[in-house]
Parts: C-alpha cells; structure tokens; sequence
C-alpha cells in the first residue's frame, strides 16, 4: 500500500526519515477495486466533513428517530463545493446492535452496562462525544446522572438507571418479525448498510436470512 498524498506519505519518505520504509501488502484481499474511505464521526461538523470528503459515513448509536437531524448536517456537506460524493451515491453505515430474541427487557438489561460506559466514562466529564449523541437525543437527564453514578465508581447503578427507551432508540431488539420491520425503518432513514453486532453464530445466520 503506498500514498504519496499531501500530508501523508506511505512508506514515509522525506526529511529525517531513514529511507528503509517498504510498502506493505495487505493480507486480505478486498472485494472492490476501489476501497471506500469511511469517517467514524458524532458531531454536526465532523458528519458534514464525512459528506464532503468521504464515500460514506459511519455513525455509532444511529437512531432513525433522528434522521431529519443528520440530513441537515450531511447536505451541509454535500453542498460544499468539491464535495466527493452526493447523497445519491454516499453510504451511511450505521452500527446497529441487533438481538434478536423473545425477552427484549433481558436483552436491554445486558446492552446497558455498555451504553453506561460510553456515556458516563469515556472522554473527559465534561467532553464526551458519546453522551452528546444521547444529550440531541433528548436524554441529557439520563446523561448526566449515568455520568455523575459512573464517575464515582457506581457503575452497576449507572447501568439500571438507564431506561429500555434509551436503549431501544439505537438497537434493534426483539423477535424475527420485529427486527424485520425496524431493519425497514432504519434502511427508510437513509442506513444504506448496517454493521451488525451478533451475538452468535445462530444470531448471525438468522441476520442473514432477513436480508
């Protein structure tokens, strides 16, 4: 892989560098000629960056309730001149945790420590882009006490205070026929592709059968 790009250089060449570098070949083997080039982002800036200058962008916590939202932030994007791609042609992957089971309030229960790490402990207290995703979600209450319970070491508590609501807003939880209709609604969002978190090999096979 070699990029002589105008802020990056694979291998690295130039000033102070050695000259040994060798360009690597990668192991796997892409499917695609072209690979596409995805941004991981949360924030209103960063989204409309991912229009502009990238073939897709990759959200986690999506939640189609709030696809009027994004819009905005991508046609932002979309509208500035030079734009890489039009919403025509650009890919929201969206990261989806999908159970797919009879008992959805077991399943949340499970969900919940990890939603309470990403909100109550990554980043700084008072900078963390996870939660914000939550706060424009209308949850900042919610945030806010996760954060306060998980901060002080209460983190079994910061978990149960989280509500199912919460949780159902960026998964897909339930059985065959309701993850079904909610892999519908969010494909009507805008979702193009959906990175899937499956439990099992079961869980796997059954996703698969619904697409």
């Amino acid at each position: 892989m070699t990029s002589a790009g105008p802020h990056y250089r694979l291998p690295l060449t130039g000033e102070g560098t050695t000259g040994l570098g060798k360009a690597l070949k990668p192991i796997t083997h892409p499917l695609r000629a072209d690979i596409p080039i995805m941004l991981g982002a949360e924030g209103p800036k960063n989204v409309a960056l991912a229009a502009e200058i990238c073939d897709g962008w990759l959200p986690i916590f999506y939640s189609p309730r709030m696809a009027g939202m994004y819009n905005e932030w991508l046609d932002e994007g979309f509208a500035r001149p030079g734009a890489r791609r039009s919403r025509e042609d650009f890919e929201i992957c969206a990261t989806a945790q999908v159970v797919i089971t009879d008992d959805r309030a077991a399943a949340f229960a499970g969900i919940k420590p990890f939603l309470a790490l990403y909100m109550g402990g990554m980043g700084a207290e008072e900078t963390n882009f996870h939660a914000d995703v939550y706060r424009r979600m209308g949850y900042t209450q919610v945030v806010d006490e996760v954060t306060k319970l998980f901060r002080s070491g209460r983190k079994d508590e910061a978990a149960e205070i989280i509500p199912d609501e919460l949780v159902d807003d960026a998964v897909i939880v339930g059985d065959i026929d309701h993850v079904r209709k909610q892999m519908a609604v969010w494909e009507a969002a805008g979702v193009t592709m959906m990175v899937v978190t499956a439990g099992s090999a079961e869980q796997v096979r059954d996703l698969a059968a619904l697409v």
